[in-house]
């Protein structure tokens, strides 16, 4: 299913199993609103329960992935206003889709485009990238991850650098710190991301997905936990198809067919 170029989101199906979900807002630099934040949350809930996409690629435009939150929609919010928005329940879609996504990243990833990225299990960074959360400086902050995912991205300080002056860092900075999984040249971001998602759509699903959950499930977690919830979680895949496939093809030295099964 392709969505309107009129919307503020597109989607496109470049290879088999992959997906790209391209925010459409180019001429704000693919600001936030609310109505993108829906849109989004639609898509990677409907994603969720599509079998045929196996990755996704989030990506923006030449100029921004997200330069932020749409600041005209919220300047004048109040408290309850903004309470009732809800828009943690729109976050947590992107956060719960089971399958991996990559942020492709150029240009600006500023506040929300920033917390919206790190949502992604793995960022593609273009050189001329910019991340930040500069919320600071109009008289907030982060409240939709930037300061807790950022955190566990980068550790305290370069976390609190960032938060408290509200200085984006460049893609480089941003890959010394770990907050970036590869930078390359910016015409080579989608194609890099769209050929990383096509490798892993090519794994085991099952697999792919259990990585996943256990990653994101243990990285709070005490280590004796998570290494609990791994062993248990690695143990379970062999009652999978997909698992003979794989040590029968290793074995017979031929590429495997995986089925998800």
């Amino acid at each position: 299913m392709s969505v309107p170029d009129k919307s503020v989101i597109v989607e496109e199906r470049p290879e088999e199993g992959v997906a790209v979900i391209r925010l459409n807002r180019p001429d704000v630099l693919n600001a936030l609103n609310m109505e993108v934040r829906r849109a989004l949350a639609e898509r990677f809930t409907a994603l969720a329960d599509d079998p045929s996409v196996k990755a996704v690629v989030l990506a923006g435009s030449e100029k921004a992935f997200a330069a932020g939150a749409d600041i005209a929609e919220m300047k004048d919010l109040g408290v309850v206003e903004q309470y009732q928005r809800h828009a943690e329940r729109l976050w947590r879609a992107i956060a719960a889709y089971p399958r991996p996504v990559i942020a492709a990243v150029r240009g600006y990833a500023l506040g929300g485009g920033c917390e919206l990225a790190m949502h992604a299990d793995i960022i593609i960074a273009g050189q001329g990238a910019q991340f930040g959360q500069p919320e600071i400086r109009v008289g907030i902050m982060p409240g939709a991850g930037g300061t807790q995912r950022l955190l566990r991205a980068v550790g305290k300080y370069k976390a609190m650098k960032m938060l408290l002056t509200g200085k984006p860092v460049g893609a480089e900075e941003a890959l010394s710190m770990g907050l970036v999984s590869e930078m390359v040249e910016d015409d080579a971001v989608e194609t890099t991301a769209i050929a990383m998602a096509k490798t892993i759509a090519g794994m085991p699903p099952i697999a792919v997905e259990q990585i996943k959950e256990v990653v994101l499930a243990g990285q709070d977690a005490p280590l004796d936990t998570a290494l609990a919830l791994e062993r248990k979680a690695m143990q379970m895949l062999f009652a999978s198809a997909d698992q003979k496939e794989g040590m029968a093809a290793f074995v017979e030295k031929r590429r495997p067919a995986y089925k998800g099964e």
